[in-house]
């Protein structure tokens, strides 16, 4: 389960890396172009998708609880001190996000997309070193 993990985050740190690239890109400009809008709102959808998976990945190898909801992946990570208590208060709500993307529940907000886009992409490089950390402690 070691190498899905890693192959796991390989496919989120390349996800991050085209998201980055969408950053120069101003809010007028995502608003006005609805394939750079979609392109910007899937690549963040898939790479929450890679978080949650890891996630569960890592709670099924530990037997850790087993979330009901896709924010408590995040929560039971921080439980078993994977991820810190701030960061896990930090990143919750954007398994909510993740839920909004996917299943379009409400018309997509283009500016939390985009605030996102903006302040949230490091949280994705921080999940990936603690779970690299994890994954050297646990061997």
């Amino acid at each position: 389960m070691r190498d899905e993990i890693l192959s796991k985050l390989e496919m989120l740190k390349g996800y991050v890396e085209l998201l980055k690239g969408y950053q120069s890109r101003t809010l007028d400009q995502v608003k006005a172009d609805p394939t750079l809008r979609g392109a910007i709102e899937r690549y963040l959808a898939v790479a929450l998708e890679c978080t949650l998976d890891v996630g569960e990945m890592i709670i099924s190898l530990e037997g850790l609880r087993k979330p009901g909801a896709y924010r408590e992946v995040i929560e039971v990570l921080g439980e078993k001190n994977i991820i810190s208590e701030d960061f896990v208060k930090r990143f919750t709500p954007a398994a909510g996000f993740r839920n909004i993307l996917v299943h379009m529940y409400a018309e997509v907000d283009v500016e939390k997309v985009y605030k996102f886009l903006q302040e949230s992409l490091g949280d994705f490089d921080e999940f990936a070193k603690c779970v690299a950390n994890y994954l050297k402690k646990s061997r």
